[in-house]
């Protein structure tokens, strides 16, 4: 069998098919060689060898099975186990345990050692990960992830000998919005989760694989659940998309799913909703509508809707005469006409052959964590130089923080700042403008300003790479920009009739305070605070959808459980709406929405990303924008990492999380700098 140079025994024996157990070798992090597990025979080598720290050599012959091999396993488990507590009956990690499948496997009987066990005392590291240091082997997999991937130093090991520990040099909080994943890493019971805590075994649980809607990313996950109830949220492994991560955001706030939920439709009478049918509360509406002419109705979509919803939701307000229609509830100047302007072109995957990149008005590690990795990856592996534009901020890796001025764009744009050197110099560029510079009331200038940086830029846009792209925040963002929901035509004219679905954190002058407001969501937040009439919809986790990531990637999210109480799926309300008002959408069925979203766009039909070069007419459109850049400050598009949207704001432990780091809210320092 032939193998690349560099290539460790490990890998070559899982390329063959032959699996070799392991503690501390993951294929994401570095080489340790702790644990000692995965000793294999290697002719003519005078003892069993470590396979993951040994390369493949020239004609090398490897045994994987011999009785010598098995009695090394069987010595290292024993050692292993010396140590550790017979806690199985009421440790979380039992059924799914790496110690407890290879000691079945590969370990004894019995044991030699008769002495007392180690104990050590347990650490508290916040409101997420449950640290059980007594079960700990030392495989520092959470110290490599969290100083290679997370970027942040807080675990270490400590003592030495039988005194060595894992923890913190000094207790706090982990400060990580990844810490989450050292529990899918840790092979035994040591670190667990906190919320899912003595609540369920492993063989209880149904597993739905879907897509994750707390940011743009567009996580792959597996959502996990007895009966009713979501028990917890796992990261699927996706190399294009989330690797095998999953920010924390996303996998702790599913207790936000049943608190604060709408479960019954209700209509506002002197002040109070109350409780109605589902007849009533849609002849409601549809009386209103009637009575409301179509120049002074809006819809208006919020960042978690699926693709079906917005399309059901365009058509009928289309049916009805309205033209008025938005997607960006928070202003960001975004046009919907041409792909390439709203898009992260490279690519999450392609980021990682970017040799030089820009950040303007955007902080990655809050707004997209798993992306902020990517960028991590390219600073750690090829020392590439990040330039960024916006507030003091520490991004887990080394910056050329520019300041946080317009003026800084400017010079940019014209050529004559020195950090243009670099990316004159690069082979391949990037740029990447995230909302903060979008939701700028001069945000057209900002645009114009990176579009003629853009074009100065020698290997930015060539026929094998797309160096612009625009970060965003919400998930459904994309998908609506695809399908056109945005104004058409003259919509000055105030709304007296306003559709909000799933929007809870419009701008204030979005809505007008003197107009009939229909909301329809799974949260009472604060869209459901301004409705007349309230639909309660479908979470996430609760139907089928469409979304599209912040690159164009098509994926499709699986329902996991059933709407709580009357909710209903977004799209199929919509429908029933449509039929008594007598406009009856010409689709009733999941799939026939999704042939409707084909005609309209395309690349909608197929699952995946779907090339789109920028145009010159794209780069022309933002050039010629009106206007100049004022002398305001660029600001974070994220406040609290926690609490962007009505499912975190809801969840219990997404506050624990607010009120356990507040200070690191309250003021990001400016981190690693470079000189």
């Amino acid at each position: 069998m032939d193998v690349m140079p560099n290539t460790s025994v490990l890998q070559a024996c899982e390329k063959a098919g032959v699996h070799v157990p392991r503690f501390c070798y993951h294929e994401g992090l570095s080489v340790a060689g702790n644990c000692r597990m995965c000793l294999v025979e290697v002719e003519k080598a005078p003892k069993c060898v470590a396979s993951c720290a040994w390369p493949v050599m020239p004609n090398m012959s490897i045994y994987t099975d011999t009785p010598v091999v098995k009695k090394a396993r069987e010595a290292v488990m024993e050692f292993l186990l010396a140590n550790h507590p017979l806690d199985c009956p009421i440790c979380d990690q039992g059924g799914e345990c790496d110690l407890q499948d290879q000691a079945l496997s590969h370990g004894s009987d019995s044991s030699r050692f008769f002495e007392y066990k180690r104990t050590v005392e347990d650490k508290e590291i916040g409101p997420l990960v449950k640290m059980v240091m007594t079960r700990c082997i030392h495989c520092t997999r959470c110290v490599r992830f969290a100083e290679e991937i997370a970027g942040v130093q807080d675990l270490g090991m400590t003592g030495r000998g039988a005194t060595v520990e894992i923890g913190m040099y000094v207790e706090k909080v982990m400060s990580s919005e990844l810490s989450g994943n050292v529990i899918d890493l840790c092979p035994v019971g040591a670190l667990t989760s906190k919320p899912y805590a003595m609540t369920a075994r492993p063989w209880e649980l149904r597993d739905t694989e879907t897509i994750d809607v707390h940011d743009a990313i567009g996580s792959n996950i597996v959502v996990r659940s007895r009966g009713t109830d979501i028990m917890k949220i796992e990261p699927k492994r996706n190399p294009e998309v989330n690797e095998e991560w999953l920010s924390d955001k996303s996998r702790f706030s599913y207790d936000g799913l049943v608190s604060q939920r709408l479960d019954t439709p209700l209509i506002k009478e002197n002040g109070t909703l109350t409780p109605v049918s589902w007849e009533a509360a849609l002849e409601h509406v549809a009386s209103k509508m009637a009575a409301t002419p179509a120049s002074k109705m809006k819809g208006l979509v919020g960042d978690l809707c699926d693709a079906e919803s917005i399309m059901a939701l365009k058509d009928f307000m289309n049916q009805a005469g309205c033209d008025n229609l938005e997607c960006r509830q928070d202003g960001a100047d975004l046009v919907a006409d041409l792909r390439g302007g709203y898009l992260l072109n490279t690519g999450l995957s392609g980021t990682e052959k970017a040799d030089c990149v820009l950040l303007v008005g955007t902080n990655p590690r809050h707004e997209a964590p798993l992306f902020n990795t990517r960028l991590r990856k390219c600073v750690v592996r090829n020392d590439i130089d990040i330039g960024y534009i916006g507030p003091a901020v520490d991004l887990t890796y080394g910056i050329h923080h520019l300041g946080n001025s317009t003026s800084t764009l400017t010079a940019l744009a014209s050529g004559e700042h020195p950090f243009c050197e670099a990316l004159a110099a690069a082979e391949n560029p990037m740029v990447v403008l995230g909302m903060s510079g979008l939701r700028r009331e001069d945000a057209a200038a900002v645009k114009a300003a990176v579009a003629n940086l853009v074009k100065n830029v020698p290997n930015l846009l060539t026929d094998s790479w797309n160096g612009f792209n625009v970060l965003h925040t919400a998930a459904a963002r994309v998908g609506a920009l695809e399908l056109g929901f945005v104004p058409s035509g003259d919509c000055s004219t105030p709304a007296e009739f306003v559709y909000l679905m799933g929007a809870d954190d419009f701008n204030e002058d979005q809505v007008p305070a003197d107009a009939f407001v229909v909301y329809q969501g799974h949260h009472g937040d604060k869209g459901a605070t301004r409705a007349d009439v309230i639909f309660p919809g479908a979470a996430y986790t609760e139907k089928h959808g469409t979304y599209v990531n912040t690159e164009g990637r098509v994926q499709r999210a699986k329902r996991a459980k059933a709407p709580i109480g009357d909710a209903r799926e977004d799209w199929a309300i919509i429908r029933a709406l449509s039929e008594v008002c007598g406009r009856e959408l010409p689709y009733d069925s999941l799939d026939g929405v999704r042939e409707r979203m084909a005609e309209v766009s395309p690349t909608l039909l197929i699952e995946g990303v779907h090339d789109c070069p920028l145009t010159d007419l794209a780069l022309s459109q933002a050039t010629t924008a009106k206007g100049s850049m004022t002398s305001a400050p660029f600001q974070r598009a994220v406040d609290n990492f926690y609490m962007t949207n009505p499912i975190n704001r809801s969840s219990v432990t997404m506050a624990k999380c607010t009120a356990a780091k507040k200070p690191s809210y309250d003021f990001i320092g400016a981190g690693v700098t470079k000189a």
